[in-house]
């Protein structure tokens, strides 16, 4: 085999036992590194060494590589406004944790008959989150499915991106309280109305009594 010294120099061609007397003499390993080679080349290292570096390596390679997660989020065609801004809102959070975001349109019965409905839908989520999200794979229509897929942008999770998300939420947090609100008022404003009903009706009965006892003092005194 030929012979390669833990320096890289090369020995030369060395029969097995001598190959591995030459390397125990140096309180090392040989280690085959192309079996394929004609003659095989060996080499003196520290095997030990040699695992931990390769190690090392692999995990920094790791480290620096960028992984890519998949967040899903399925739609009905006939979705209301309401769910379609909460969905809207998950898919722009998924967006700003920098996320691809595969959007399914989910068809029932004869709803197939319409795809161009489920497209449409997908379309204006792709516009309404343009600034975050760009269009990786345009609407295709894989069985009684739709499937889009976003991609975040530059501008997906910046501060800016995510305190718009944040300020639409919270205004819709806040609507939602000004509507409780408003119904709350209502409601202890009819008791009220009805309170008044009751005192006007007392004071009229009053007012009757009154009229009715005048008459009667008046017929005495004759």
């Amino acid at each position: 085999m030929r012979l390669v010294d833990d320096d890289g120099s090369q020995i030369g061609i060395k029969a097995v036992a001598e190959a591995l007397e030459y390397a125990y003499s140096k309180g090392l390993d040989l280690v085959e590194i192309a079996a394929q080679a004609d003659p095989p080349v060996a080499k003196v290292m520290d095997y030990g060494k040699y695992r931990y570096e390769q190690e090392q390596k692999a995990k920094q390679a790791r480290k620096h590589q960028s992984q890519i997660h998949v967040k899903e989020i399925k739609l009905r065609p006939k979705i209301q406004v309401h769910d379609y801004n909460t969905k809207k809102g998950h898919v722009e959070r998924f967006l700003n944790q920098r996320a691809k975001v595969k959007v399914t349109i989910m068809f029932r019965g004869r709803e197939t008959t319409h795809p161009e409905r489920g497209r449409d839908l997908l379309m204006r989520l792709a516009e309404d989150v343009k600034e975050i999200g760009v269009v990786e794979q345009p609407p295709l229509l894989d069985g009684r499915n739709m499937v889009m897929v976003l991609g975040p942008t530059k501008n997906a999770g910046s501060s800016r991106s995510t305190g718009e998300a944040e300020d639409a939420e919270a205004e819709d947090t806040q609507r939602s309280e000004e509507a409780v609100q408003g119904d709350g008022r209502r409601q202890a404003a009819a008791p009220a109305r009805g309170e008044a009903s009751d005192v006007a009706g007392e004071s009229g009965a009053e007012v009757v009594e009154a009229e009715a006892e005048l008459p009667a003092r008046q017929a005495r005194s004759a």
